[in-house]
């Protein structure tokens, strides 16, 4: 038989579950609230629960700190961005503990960011990292959390759209500086993540066969990829490489700047010449996109542009295969000239006598 008893002002529960002793404070002066914890925990014990109590002395902080060691124990690349999510939700839930994190707090913490100005996309990665920080919570033995909030994501009207022109590519190739202009070719021509490109060795690239391989742990899922080079990059990087080779012969990165790994695109340069040729708002990644266009305008079978670009779904491939007023016009041509071949025949026929009106 379960009892509730008084320790100071605090009053506590106690009863029996399996055979199992367990004391619980109610966290409350008051006896009906423990009366009241009490009915919770003999309902749970007669169909046969045993109590959690670890899920309610689960903070936000112990959520973080899972969450956290997820990301550093799977050796994630995406690690800082991991925490620099965590700092947004700390501000708001630090205090909390993880049954506080209730929807109406999460739709408050919306607006708040909302607020502030942070686009629907941004608050989106926030709030799944919250949601993963429970799931992670949930799957721990005992469970650290009872359930998981339903969070529900943002509408995102803010996924850019952006790609590189042909005429754009041409003048940018000419005006970016050559440490830049590597990356920026190989990324228009082959659809390459940055950090993909960023990461690359001599050693993974084969000039003779025109390819690249991307190993396990280098792309972004994981995924080891060959990507094969056209051959105005093939070009490219064997002089590139000479000229690499013959000044830093102990240098192993493509792309690099003075013998020394480039690690990112110099924002501040990318944006000059970008200004410089008439292009300004453009950014690295719209290359991505461009390269992507690139492949399926080149007649390459979807499936195998997914495998070179590395897209696992089809729903964020698409996404970045953008139909530009051109490929509308090109459509119209298409369609102009099947529409005048048909009424062509049409005519013919009618002529013949082989159809009726």
């Amino acid at each position: 038989m379960g009892r509730v008893y008084r320790r100071g002002a605090t009053w506590w529960v106690q009863y029996y579950v399996r055979g199992q002793l367990f004391r619980e404070s109610a966290r409350s002066a008051l006896k009906s609230a423990a009366i009241g914890l009490l009915k919770v925990r003999e309902g749970e014990g007669a169909h046969g629960r045993l109590p959690n109590l670890h899920a309610e002395h689960t903070t936000f902080s112990d959520l973080a700190a899972l969450y956290l060691q997820d990301y550093e124990v799977n050796k994630k690349k995406s690690v800082v961005r991991a925490r620099q999510l965590v700092a947004h939700l700390r501000r708001r839930f630090a205090r909390l503990r993880a049954t506080g994190i209730t929807s109406q707090r999460i739709r408050d913490y919306i607006q708040h960011r909302q607020s502030a100005g942070a686009a629907n996309g941004t608050i989106n990665r926030e709030l799944s990292a919250l949601r993963r920080m429970f799931r992670l919570a949930a799957n721990e033995t005992p469970p650290l959390v009872d359930a998981v909030p339903q969070i529900t994501l943002l509408e995102e009207q803010n996924v850019r759209t952006g790609f590189v022109t042909e005429r754009d590519y041409h003048a940018l190739s000419a005006g970016l500086p050559a440490h830049i202009q590597v990356p920026f070719v190989l990324a228009y021509w082959t659809g390459m993540r940055a950090g993909e490109i960023l990461g690359l060795r001599w050693d993974q690239i084969d000039l003779d066969m025109g390819c690249v391989r991307l190993e396990p742990g280098t792309t972004k899922n994981s995924r080891a990829r060959h990507i094969p080079f056209v051959t105005l990059t093939i070009d490219l990087l064997r002089e590139w490489k000479s000229e690499t080779l013959s000044r830093y012969p102990d240098c192993a990165w493509v792309c690099h700047f003075r013998g020394q790994r480039l690690r990112r695109i110099p924002l501040r340069t990318w944006r000059k010449v970008c200004a410089e040729v008439g292009v300004s708002g453009t950014v690295f990644h719209d290359t991505r996109r461009s390269g992507v266009r690139t492949l399926v305008r080149a007649g390459i079978p979807e499936r195998v542009a997914m495998e070179i670009s590395g897209h696992r779904t089809r729903s964020v491939f698409d996404r970045y295969n953008i139909v530009s007023g051109h490929d509308l016009q090109q459509a119209k041509r298409l369609l102009e000239r099947v529409s005048t071949t048909v009424s062509t025949m049409g005519l013919r026929q009618r002529r013949d006598g082989t159809l009726s009106d």
